[in-house]
């Protein structure tokens, strides 16, 4: 009797999921999901780049799948793309509610909060203070040069020899977006200082690898002393390296004269006063944290696949540093101004980015409310899972999709050419508001070293491997890089 009704109540579950999992009309098509795992079984749990690109073709560029029993939509291709995000951008700007990442920051600060007033009037903060301390004017250029002098002199030490270059460039993002947003920087060595770069790289990893599609797809898991317990560690554990600055903010501070962002916010909430604002303390902490972790992981990740590239491709590292000799000369040191006189090197920087493939699903979207993609109706709060790795590689979108080439972004004249499918950084409202430091950071850092340094790779360093490590950000796989000096240029 009771293995009847054992059985009974499976079925019961069975037709139940069956159930609620029947496509809405005119919903995207896609595989048909199995009880209770939806599409998980159907993905590689380590990196489901290729099987995404496998549905696109079988189902097209707009198709869905499911995280459990919960309905998403993933967007391919430019056409696709720009319609959600840019033609379509406010019914597509909302984020999910319930994925591990949201319950890791309780959806508080600017990337993970939802779609409304809120979110708004941080964005625009964020944006206006980061300019106001230097975005895109010489303030910053000096900070990002003063942390590549401490890049060179690493190398120096390390000239004539191999060495892992893994901590090199993530110690330096992290120090020039730290001096923006806490008004001071850490020494390299600083053992609190990495304990911090560790817990950023093992937070991004988790965010999107299995155990946090396990979460999202398996509500039952989420009380078990599983390894994504790991990711709230981390993210708690910083909160509160965070916070304890904060409140060193609150005795040194001199209202109205703010030393950094974490100064600005202060001063924001005291002339909000109780207003019932957005803005609070909670939602300080989680704004610093973002940008701290936006401005650390991808820029340093995306100059890991730099070198690699260029150690790899000899051709294309002394193509650069011919139009860095030749532009620069006897100048003491580069600026962000020189670009403009630079369209190789300004091409092979896109080019890392585009291969490099720093972001490959962005963060996750939701509608804000009923809309439509591509002739498909798309319900309010559908996730949607923009595959920023399909544009970056879509073969009717450049000259050589699927090689490493800067000749992807000149034209034939050899002037720089930026195509719409270059997407490194999401499109829309939504898009990476860390976009105007990332490229400061990207040029100027990689002049300034291509023009004192030679990056070699190693004889013993084997056959290079190209293939990232999947993640809410994706890095190279670990390699040693071999430096020369290249005589007495500056730097």
């Amino acid at each position: 009797m009771l293995g009847s009704l054992i059985l009974l109540w499976i079925s019961f579950c069975l037709l139940f999921f069956l159930f609620r999992t029947q496509r809405p009309k005119n919903f995207p098509p896609g595989p048909r999901p199995v009880p209770v795992f939806g599409n998980l079984l159907q993905l590689n749990l380590i990196n489901p780049i290729n099987d995404l690109q496998k549905l696109a073709e079988r189902y097209g560029k707009v198709f869905s799948l499911y995280i459990g029993s919960r309905p998403a939509v993933v967007v391919s291709g430019v056409q696709a793309m720009k319609e959600a995000l840019v033609t379509r951008s406010v019914e597509f700007a909302g984020r999910p509610q319930d994925l591990m990442i949201n319950h890791i920051t309780k959806s508080k600060g600017v990337i993970l909060a939802n779609y409304g007033p809120g979110w708004t009037e941080h964005r625009r903060f964020a944006l206006m203070t980061l300019r106001n301390f230097g975005l895109g004017k010489h303030s910053m250029e000096e900070r990002i040069l003063g942390e590549t002098r401490h890049i060179s002199s690493c190398l120096e030490k390390n000239a004539g020899k191999s060495m892992v270059p893994h901590h090199l460039f993530s110690n330096a993002t992290s120090d020039i977006i730290c001096s923006v947003i806490f008004g001071s920087r850490y020494e390299h060595e600083d053992e609190v200082f990495q304990a911090l770069i560790t817990k950023i790289e093992e937070l991004t990893k988790i965010a999107n690898g299995p155990w946090a599609m396990l979460y999202d797809t398996l509500p039952l898991l989420r009380s078990l002393p599983l390894p994504f317990r790991k990711a709230f560690r981390n993210y708690n554990s910083m909160r509160e390296h965070v916070l304890g600055i904060v409140n060193q903010h609150k005795t040194t501070r001199i209202p109205g004269q703010p030393r950094d962002l974490t100064d600005c916010y202060l001063d924001e909430l005291e002339k909000r006063g109780e207003s019932g604002s957005s803005f609070d303390e909670s939602q300080m902490v989680a704004l610093l944290l973002d940008l701290l972790l936006a401005g650390t992981d991808t820029t340093s990740n995306t100059l890991l696949a730099a070198f690699l590239y260029l150690m790899t491709h000899q051709d294309v590292q002394k193509g650069c540093q011919r139009e860095i000799d030749a532009v620069l000369g006897e100048k003491e040191q580069a600026s962000y101004e020189d670009r403009h006189r630079m369209p190789y090197v300004q091409a092979v920087i896109h080019e890392v980015q585009r291969v490099a493939d720093t972001v490959p699903l962005s963060v996750f979207h939701a509608t804000t409310k009923d809309t439509q993609l591509m002739g498909y109706d798309i319900p309010k709060g559908t996730l949607i899972i923009p595959n920023l790795s399909s544009v970056l590689n879509e073969e009717s979108q450049w000259k050589f999709p699927h090689d490493f080439n800067p000749e992807n972004f000149l034209n034939q004249q050899g002037e720089f050419v930026k195509p719409e499918a270059f997407m490194p950084f999401s499109v829309g409202p939504r898009m990476c508001l860390g976009e105007g430091l990332a490229r400061m950071e990207l040029f100027l850092i990689l002049v300034t070293l291509l023009r004192r340094f030679q990056f070699v790779w190693p004889e013993d360093g084997g056959v290079p491997d190209y293939t990232p490590v999947f993640g809410s950000t994706q890095t190279p796989k670990p390699y040693r890089l071999c430096v020369r000096l290249r005589g007495t240029q500056r730097g």
